[in-house]
């Protein structure tokens, strides 16, 4: 009888912590600025250039496993394309801002700015360059 006496008590307590927990990510949604968050990078997707936007985590493990492909394609492309990945959990207006329902997502953008391809999940180094050089003109 004592367990049916303490089981409203917890139930108001998981409802009080889900219900400030909901309130934290609402006001982090409509305030950024508040939680922390870092400022929108501008001038995304880069004018005039071919630009491959990678948008996950750092804690991810598909993005994990992107990470060093990235930076071998942000050097070999330095100055024919932008390769720029953004965490979307260190800044969620991003993710929002460029529609990402699950990361890691890909988005691949002409010279025009003008979104071509998407992709979500792991994406190979060899499919990323076929793409970039469909772009770029090269294949």
């Amino acid at each position: 009888m004592k367990i049916l006496r303490f089981i409203p008590t917890l139930f108001a307590k998981i409802c009080l912590v889900i219900l400030i927990q909901m309130s934290v990510f609402f006001i982090a949604s409509i305030c950024p600025a508040i939680v922390g968050e870092s400022p929108t990078p501008s001038g995304l997707p880069v004018n005039n250039t071919v630009t491959m936007i990678d948008l996950g985590a750092k804690t991810c493990i598909p993005c994990k496993m992107m990470a060093p492909i990235l930076e071998e394609l942000e050097e070999e492309y330095k100055g024919r394309a932008a390769v720029i990945f953004i965490d979307v959990w260190e800044n969620k207006s991003q993710g929002k801002r460029f529609g990402v329902l699950s990361i890691p997502t890909q988005i691949f953008y002409d010279k025009h700015g003008t979104e071509v391809y998407r992709h979500t999940g792991f994406l190979s180094k060899e499919k990323i360059k076929k793409r970039l050089d469909m772009l770029l003109g090269l294949k």
